[in-house]
């Protein structure tokens, strides 16, 4: 049968939160892991420390709580943007070249949550 269309949105924020949070996961371990070979600060050993524990543990502390999600996101994402984009500011330009596909991203997120909202569609793709 159809589901609302409100559910629909919250399986699309549910699963792509979650590919979120295990490429930054990815990232930071990575990160983490060439600690060993080039000197990191301690500053983004600890951020990036915390932010792969909050990423580990989302599953259980984020699971029904979409804010909370976001927030582990965002934070996990400016764990890894912050301290490098202050300390090199040329990587600057190619961040805001990358907000392009994030804003369409974002963009079409935004209009499948509102598809099928009101009688403007049946929710199906």
């Amino acid at each position: 049968m159809n589901a609302p269309a409100e559910r629909g949105w919250d399986k699309v924020e549910y699963w792509s939160s979650y590919f979120l949070l295990a490429v930054l996961g990815s990232v930071i371990l990575t990160r983490l892991g060439f600690a060993t070979v080039w000197s990191v600060p301690t500053l983004d050993l600890v951020l990036g420390s915390i932010a792969l524990l909050l990423i580990l543990a989302s599953p259980w502390i984020a699971r029904r709580r979409r804010a909370l999600r976001i927030a582990i996101v965002a934070y996990a994402a400016a764990t890894q943007l912050v301290p490098v984009s202050v300390r090199h500011p040329a990587v600057l330009l190619p961040l805001l070249g990358a907000l392009i596909p994030v804003a369409i991203t974002i963009w079409a997120l935004v209009a499948l949550s509102r598809k099928g909202r009101a009688g403007q569609g049946t929710g199906r793709t």
